[in-house]
């Protein structure tokens, strides 16, 4: 896993501009702390920030391919092919030599032999540009599930493109601009596919291919969620989800360097664990806690019970080597681990504690570990969620997550002054991206309603919810150089279980019933009843206490970015209320986001231009 950048420019020599991609490149070295490489010819210059997984040796970047003294393709990759052992040995039997045993070299190879197409035979999670000397054109790919992020800033005789938003914000001819519609997305709880937050800058989105020439910049989606036909009855279902999930883990715990799992206690990331420690014999695992949080928890709506019992059960089933992270409410309210989740992400969010704790966490197991499977992913996947089975959720014209978070956090609820939320028109823009996203999905002929309205569902969290989380988790592992793998959305798992009847996906009146039978059998009883919880967040007294006396000070400094813009009278009032527990609080939400928002304004060169 790395950092990658890239310029390619038409009109002028990229030959003498190493001193722009290496500033670029510098921006990746938390994603790639092992090495570093700029390659540059007349037309492209390609970065590289490499954190070594495979082919320890001879895998540095960016690689490129000779023929005739001339180069023929150079690539700067990150991630990780999952099958590149099947493809190089189709391609050495096409005549292909390699010098390398890394999977980029393969990648390359790959494109050399198939063209263009070559996207449609790689699994796994990766993002890269390819740039072909021959055709004078770039490549820009991302994995069909968008794990891996990849960013492009088109310019007018080329394009710039960066792993993070902070790799094009380096290059001079970026301004960091962020609009309307800019803003707007911050704050509307979904992210629209292809949206790069700053003015004119764009993501590679999932499944794209991207081509930039002389011609100018033509995107291509290689994949797409489709609907088909189920025909396997349930047994058969089961069956093959478990098939499935055995191939994916045990390609998915390749790796030259230490390995563990990431363990909550959910059946999700018990079942990965499990399922990895069948394959090598013994894994060691990694959770977070908080100080009394499992003898002082409190139940909500959102968390029935605390995540420490089920992790040990699962830890002393199936004998991993455990390892308890503890994170108390000073660290997680510490300004420079909040702004090293700032940095890592480029973006401000209302997740507050959820991300420094994942912050931390990860900090933690890169001391021991360099790649972690996760399980991530699988309540998009298999229906998990409680809003999956809420039917006001379900019926609500809009997202359903907006339903059921929005009437306990300050999205709509007159965080910002009058005038700006009438700039903004949050509930317009929402409603705009989920009339784009309904026009995208396909359905069979003659579902039923509630099939018709759960193809929706599952979609809407596959393109838009599940994107926020793999950010998330991407942006927290490789701001300390660790490889987090999710094997839940390998895509061919995700197309099958997509088309899975909703009937099936719940035939025990339980939500992930596929991801259950397939898996028991592995799992201890404990968690094969366990009910879904999401991701543990404090419930300290003292983590709110510091939350307001931090928006108090906020409040209180004339030169804080975002006063301005804050309903002044709304924003003290959520500093006088109670304790609320909940991570999902009204006020606590509130704060989290104008903290975080105001970090961003202070520590990033942000011109927001609001209409």
């Amino acid at each position: 896993m790395c950092g990658i950048v890239g310029w390619v420019s038409y009109r002028r020599d990229l030959s003498h501009e190493g001193a722009v991609l290496r500033a670029m490149t510098a921006t990746m070295s938390l994603r790639g702390p092992d090495a570093q490489g700029v390659w540059l010819s007349t037309h492209a210059g390609l970065g590289h920030r490499r954190l070594a997984v495979i082919d320890l040796e001879t895998g540095a970047q960016p690689m490129t391919v000779e023929h005739d003294g001339a180069t023929i393709a150079a690539i700067t990759y990150s991630g990780e092919v999952y099958n590149y052992r099947e493809l190089r040995d189709e391609l050495r039997s096409k005549g292909h030599q390699f010098r390398t045993a890394s999977d980029t070299e393969v990648v390359l190879h790959a494109y050399l032999e198939w063209g263009e197409d070559f996207v449609d035979r790689l699994n796994g999670m990766y993002a890269f540009g390819l740039w072909d000397p021959r055709q004078q054109a770039l490549l820009l790919v991302r994995d069909r599930m968008g794990i891996k992020p990849l960013y492009y800033r088109p310019m007018s005789d080329g394009v710039v493109f960066a792993s993070e938003l902070k790799g094009l914000l380096a290059h001079p001819l970026v301004p960091a601009v962020v609009d309307s519609d800019g803003f707007r997305e911050l704050l509307a709880m979904v992210k629209t596919p292809g949206h790069g937050i700053y003015q004119d800058v764009h993501e590679v989105e999932p499944g794209e291919v991207v081509r930039v020439s002389q011609a100018g910049l033509r995107p291509r989606r290689y994949w797409r969620l489709e609907a088909r036909e189920h025909t396997d009855d349930q047994a058969t279902t089961v069956r093959t989800v478990r098939a499935l999930l055995d191939d994916i883990v045990q390609r998915q715990l390749i790796a030259d360097v230490p390995l563990c799992v990431l363990l909550s206690g959910g059946l999700d990331s018990s079942a990965i664990t499990a399922l990895a420690a069948r394959s090598v014999g013994g894994v060691r695992s990694f959770a977070v806690d908080f100080p009394g949080q499992a003898e002082n928890f409190q139940q909500d709506d959102m968390r029935a019970t605390p995540d420490a019992p089920f992790v040990h059960d699962v830890a002393r089933h199936v004998g991993t080597d455990h390892n308890d992270i503890i994170l108390d409410s000073t660290e997680l309210m510490d300004p420079l681990h909040r702004l090293g989740v700032l940095g890592a992400a480029d973006l401000p969010s209302a997740m507050g504690d959820m991300y420094t704790s994942l912050y931390l966490l990860f900090r933690a197991i890169r001391e021991r570990s360099t790649v972690a499977l996760s399980g991530e992913s699988a309540d998009e996947v298999f229906g998990g969620y409680r809003w999956f089975h809420d039917p006001v959720a379900v019926a609500a014209d809009t997202f359903p997550w907006v339903t059921a978070v929005r009437s306990r956090t300050e999205t709509d609820a007159g965080l910002f002054a009058p005038d700006i939320e009438a700039k903004l028109d949050l509930p317009g823009y929402r409603d705009a991206a989920y009339r784009q996203a309904l026009s995208e999905v396909d359905h069979l002929p003659g579902e039923s309603p509630s099939e018709h309205r759960m193809r929706e569902i599952s979609y809407l969290h596959l393109t838009r919810f599940v994107q926020i989380l793999l950010d998330r988790k991407d942006r927290m592992s490789m701001a300390h150089g660790l490889e987090v793998r999710v094997p839940f959305c390998d895509h061919r798992l995700v197309e099958y279980v997509y088309n899975t009847p909703w009937s099936l996906k719940t035939f025990d009146g339980h939500e992930k019933s596929l991801l259950r039978a397939a898996t028991a059998d592995v799992l201890p009883d404990s968690v094969v009843q366990r009910r879904k919880s999401p991701y543990p967040s404090t419930q300290d007294p003292a983590y709110e206490k510091m939350l307001r006396d931090r928006m108090r000070d906020m409040l209180s400094d004339a030169n804080a970015p975002l006063r301005p813009l804050l309903d002044d009278g709304r924003a003290r009032r959520m500093t006088q209320g109670g304790f609320e527990g909940s991570s999902f609080g009204a006020a606590r939400w509130g704060m989290e986001l104008a903290l975080s928002l105001n970090d961003w304004m202070t520590r990033y060169p942000v011109s927001l231009q609001l209409d």
